[in-house]
């Protein structure tokens, strides 16, 4: 059970004394690219609560994006990660191999979606595990051209910043970015509905869009891979129309074009399913996870077809830290609760209570333009009522007033409008009910 008490209290004003006082610290000691969403320092985190230094204690409706699906501190985490602690920290697994790293390999093989045999490949980030799915994707095909999605994000590096659509804040200044990289339009359900409605409902027919971009742009014979979130996360969490996903394998299949399934934010519980790939379903040639497998630890990996991940020759994938044995240690023990706790299920469960709550709150405010996700990863577009244009004033107005009422939320979409739920999994139906009211409260008041 978690030792931080499960209710929300605000002890001082958002932020408080402790807090501005560390702010003062940072903006001599941080670079002021990096950014954070609340003004609060945490001090211990558990269930569905952040307590931050001041004894302020916040509705976590964020998980560290996506992150602690199982909590801040779950006991089989935590358990694990104190034993490996005391037989070793690192060894290199490139140096001298440990079983956690087999081990996790395994599991992974296990769970992700298809029937064929498998082979893993841990790393650090979700950007490096792009990276190199791309790396695969290229050295098995011998093609160059990889191509991504409209409102899509990948990563931070300079191959996964070309991969990733927005510009600012992710990709501003930071050019010349990797060739060879080429982008097709996305399924977007809401925005496409506004201009076609059978476009947005007919995934199939989106897709038919996106892959004539791809064989009249790029070529079908250049092409590598072609990388896409199954449900879009930084870009506004947007579900593709029915259809679209297996549309899109169906065509890769047929012309030599790696299939990669970026489920850094969406996979280990996240959608009410272990993979969001599994709602149509598909199976990806490869899937790349990252967040919530290390249960708050840095962990992510490429899981794929054995001929394909088999292509690199011997040394060509790798990294120092890359599966760290306590990073494995604790990815055992969230792998562990995933399935010992039916948090799939609890998914589900979180899924019905939020989009029941907001589809009432959707019917009284004209503002709200689409509510939409799966499983404990929701989010409200809000819009201008008259025109459905963005109103990204509108949500950081909001997000900032739940922040300084106690409840931690996160903003996302191409155009800063979209305001986005991903609640630890092992929250409480109290607390979440209690963030999505003072949400609704603030919106009112707004």
């Amino acid at each position: 059970m978690p030792t931080v008490p499960q209710s929300r209290h605000l002890a001082t004003e958002i932020p408080g004394p402790g807090s501005v006082r560390l702010a003062q610290r940072r903006t001599a000691a941080v670079a002021r690219g990096v950014a954070s969403t609340l003004p609060v320092y945490a001090a211990r985190a558990g269930g569905g609560i952040v307590e931050d230094v001041d004894g302020n204690r916040l509705i976590d409706l964020g998980s560290g994006i996506a992150v602690t699906t199982v909590g801040n501190a779950a006991p089989r985490v935590v358990d694990a990660v104190r034993s490996q602690v005391a037989e070793f920290t690192h060894t290199c697994f490139m140096v001298t191999p440990y079983e956690g790293y087999v081990t996790v390999a395994e599991a992974l093989n296990r769970l992700t979606p298809g029937k064929f045999e498998k082979r893993s490949v841990l790393l650090n980030s979700g950007a490096e595990a792009l990276e190199n799915a791309v790396k695969i994707a290229r050295s098995y095909t011998r093609k160059t051209a990889v191509a991504a999605f409209d409102h899509g994000y990948h990563g931070r590096t300079n191959l996964t910043m070309a991969l990733t659509a927005k510009s600012m804040p992710y990709k501003s200044g930071f050019g010349p970015f990797a060739p060879d990289i080429y982008r097709a339009p996305a399924s977007y359900p809401y925005r496409d509905s506004l201009i076609d409605k059978d476009l947005g409902t007919d995934g199939e027919r989106a897709a038919e869009r996106a892959i004539g971009v791809l064989e009249n742009q790029i070529g079908a014979h250049n092409l590598a891979a072609l990388v896409i979130e199954p449900i879009q996360g930084e870009g506004g969490f947007i579900v593709p129309a029915p259809g679209f996903l297996p549309a899109l394998l169906a065509w890769c299949r047929d012309n030599d074009v790696v299939f990669i399934a970026d489920e850094v934010q969406t996979g280990f519980a996240r959608t009410g399913a272990m993979f969001a790939c599994e709602h149509e379903p598909i199976a990806p040639d490869l899937i790349c996870t990252a967040k919530g497998i290390g249960g708050g630890l840095p962990l992510a990996a490429v899981t794929g077809r054995a001929e394909i991940m088999d292509a690199p020759q011997v040394s060509g994938l790798g990294g120092t830290f890359g599966g760290n044995p306590v990073a494995c240690a604790a990815a055992l023990g969230a792998l562990a609760t995933v399935e010992a706790e039916d948090l799939v299920g609890r998914a589900q469960r979180i899924e019905r209570a939020v989009l029941e709550r907001l589809s009432r709150l959707q019917a009284d405010d004209d503002r709200i333009g689409d509510v939409r996700g799966r499983g404990a990863m929701i989010a409200v577009e809000l819009v201008r009522p008259e025109t459905a244009e963005p109103d990204p004033a509108l949500t950081k107005a909001l997000a900032t007033a739940c922040h300084r009422a106690g409840v931690i939320v996160l903003t996302c979409g191409t155009f800063g409008n979209v305001l986005r739920l991903l609640p630890p999994l092992t929250i409480s139906d109290e607390l979440l009910a209690e963030g999505l009211d003072v949400l609704a409260d603030e919106l009112a008041k707004l």
